[in-house]
């Protein structure tokens, strides 16, 4: 992915007014953070840096005056942004974590945190042993992002899994409305690309199949698990898909007296019986007797 640069002339260019009345610090500052980001990337001063000039930056725009001044000092505080991004992204993962948190404090609406930083940050996090606090951050910061696809797919199957079926419902519907919406970012693979936007796809099918299916919505679990199913094989995930497609048909078949749909029901159950290691396949296998039972008194 290319990142997008700001131009240092211009966030270091001289007054060109003699009303302008930036503190030659600032330059000092933003030219330092500059060289810690391109030729020394050291993390812990980018990390300083950032700060520093963020919090300069914050001081000019607060005391207003001259609009020149205020102007620049809102580029130079979006550069600290960037600034912070940029070395996350090329850091080692416990560096990377610390470079993100520090982004997401001085500005939890950085659209570079909306723009991959997400993504990378729960890459970072995973690698540094702290996966276990990317739901957190997730719930935290789809309040500030409700359409990022990296962030609903965290919060759609950390509800999933916490058996809250009408929010994991609504959030895998927005993430199937998001992933659908996405343009691929300049200088990302068409490859790469498609191969995210897919998993992010087969995860909204996935997780609004199980919710609906656990809601006693049949139709709409069978459309949407029928379509994760695909991408699904040889994963954790195919053998609750493969049992709840064998629930909900033999119920539509139940509703529609459908002995086809019946015994569509019962495959998908002996499928998901045949899943190595799925915790429910005795069930299952069971569930695939009783629907084959039934289908036989069925005209």
């Amino acid at each position: 992915m290319r990142l997008p640069v700001l131009s240092c002339a211009v966030l270091l260019m001289a007054a060109a007014a003699p009303l302008m009345a930036v503190p030659d610090d600032l330059d000092s500052l933003l030219q330092n953070l500059k060289e810690a980001v391109e030729s020394k990337k050291d993390p812990a001063e980018v990390k300083q840096l950032a700060a520093a000039a963020d919090a300069l930056s914050r001081k000019i725009i607060a005391a207003g005056g001259d609009q020149a001044a205020i102007a620049r000092a809102k580029e130079a505080d979006l550069y600290c942004e960037y600034a912070l991004f940029s070395a996350a992204s090329a850091a080692q993962p416990a560096a990377a974590v610390d470079l993100f948190s520090a982004l997401e404090q001085q500005n939890p609406k950085s659209k570079y945190l909306d723009q991959g930083g997400y993504e990378r940050y729960f890459l970072a996090l995973n690698q540094s042993g702290g996966a276990s606090k990317i739901p957190a951050i997730a719930e935290k910061a789809i309040a500030n992002f409700p359409n990022n696809p990296d962030l609903l797919v965290v919060a759609a199957n950390t509800a999933i899994v916490k058996n809250q079926n009408d929010r994991a419902l609504a959030l895998a519907t927005r993430l199937l409305n998001a992933a659908g919406k996405q343009q691929k970012p300049e200088g990302v693979p068409a490859a790469e690309w498609e191969k995210k936007k897919s998993l992010e796809m087969t995860t909204g099918h996935y997780i609004a199949g199980l919710a609906s299916a656990a809601k006693g919505q049949y139709y709409q679990a069978d459309q949407h698990l029928r379509a994760a199913l695909p991408s699904l094989q040889g994963t954790a995930m195919a053998g609750p898909a493969l049992y709840y497609l064998g629930v909900a048909n033999y119920n539509l078949g139940k509703q529609m007296m459908n002995k086809a749909r019946v015994l569509e029901g019962a495959k998908f159950s002996e499928q998901a019986a045949a899943v190595k290691g799925f915790p429910l396949a005795q069930e299952a296998a069971h569930n695939s007797l009783v629907m084959r039972s039934e289908a036989g008194t069925m005209r």
